[in-house]
């Protein structure tokens, strides 16, 4: 079997049993946070006979009883059951769903979506559910996170490359010492600043808004600068490296300009560490970025997830968990295989 394959076949195995315990933890902390979802005052606050047959319906009472018709619900058992009648409960839910359907379409409403993966409804958002609230916010996290990776690259690589070709250079100097002060700052420091700067004292830039490509600049540079910082340290530390070695030299030997020595050889092999921490920097950036969307109000998943804990939604803070958790390992799948295309020698 092609190494590749036999490697996505082992992780997509793996996948379900990762993301288990992943909810497993995730439930066990979210539960013992102290407060009741459901009197919180940010929380829906409905009358106490509906409070009560809503932690009976949710089974909010009850741990073991909560994990399991949660896992049941967004791993796809129950949409499969109904579907296919496998169990009693799978039949019944099957017939309820169906005079649903039937009595949505006698009163000219919209027939019930049927999520394959139900995450819950919210229980700090009114007649919201969690699926619909990540499909809404997830992009606008996923549109913050590329674009910051992508100037975390460029800039990062770019550092650490001008840092290599001249170690021990006042440039050199510069650009260790910038990446440093880019490791030690926090994310709202850093926001702060370059809010201060591009939207108070010179008012180029705005913010608190989203949809356009001048409201992206100041969150998504935000957001790449600490990526960029580490990447940068990581290129410069590999490029050093690989610029002293044997393969170089001959490089140089054969006339080969310096330009070509350092992008097309040396860089390659170089990257290798990069391409490693950005699996999950990917991952973290897209859904991650809850500080930098508080300071630019940029209407993402990581407000949501902030609300969401400090109300104890649990239905809202297992579905984000979920999701980052399966991004950030299919991510670091991703760039294992590239490893492999970048670098065949690689088992």
């Amino acid at each position: 079997m092609n190494p590749i394959l036999r490697l996505c076949i082992s992780r997509l195995v793996q996948l379900p049993l990762i993301v288990g315990v992943i909810y497993t933890l995730t439930l066990i902390l979210a539960w013992a946070v102290p407060g009741d979802p459901l009197e919180g005052p940010e929380a829906r606050r409905p009358p106490a006979e509906v409070r009560q047959q809503m932690r009976a319906q949710y089974n909010l009472d009850s741990f073991g009883s909560f994990y399991r018709s949660y896992l049941a619900s967004a791993s796809g058992w129950n949409w499969l059951d109904a579907r296919v009648g496998i169990t009693q409960q799978g039949q019944e839910r099957s017939q309820e769903w169906s005079r649903q359907d039937d009595a949505a379409r006698t009163n000219g409403l919209p027939v019930p979506e049927r999520r394959v993966f139900d995450l819950g409804p919210s229980l700090q958002y009114r007649d919201r559910r969690v699926n619909e609230i990540i499909a809404e916010s997830l992009p606008v996290s996923m549109t913050l996170g590329l674009l910051s990776i992508v100037l975390a690259t460029v800039i990062g690589v770019g550092a650490g490359v001008i840092g290599a070709v001249k170690p021990g250079s006042a440039l050199d100097a510069l650009t260790l010492g910038l990446s440093l002060i880019g490791i030690s700052l926090p994310t709202f420091v850093i926001g702060t600043v370059l809010l201060l700067t591009f939207s108070v004292w010179w008012p180029i830039l705005p913010v608190g808004e989203w949809g356009t490509l001048r409201a992206l600049i100041l969150p998504s540079l935000t957001l790449s600068l600490g990526f960029a910082a580490y990447i940068a340290r990581l290129t410069r530390l590999g490029m050093v490296q690989e610029i002293q070695s044997d393969y170089v030299r001959t490089a140089r030997a054969k006339g080969l300009s310096e330009r070509d020595v350092v992008l097309k050889h040396a860089l390659k092999n170089a990257f290798l560490p990069v391409l490693s921490y950005l699996g999950p920097a990917t991952a973290l950036a897209m859904t991650g970025s809850f500080v930098v969307e508080r300071v630019f109000r940029v209407p993402g998943l990581g407000q949501h997830f902030v609300n969401a804990v400090q109300n104890k939604d649990l239905f809202l803070i297992i579905g984000v968990v979920l999701v980052y958790s399966t991004m950030l390992i299919l991510f670091n799948l991703v760039v294992d295989v590239l490893y492999r295309w970048v670098d065949p020698r690689i088992a």
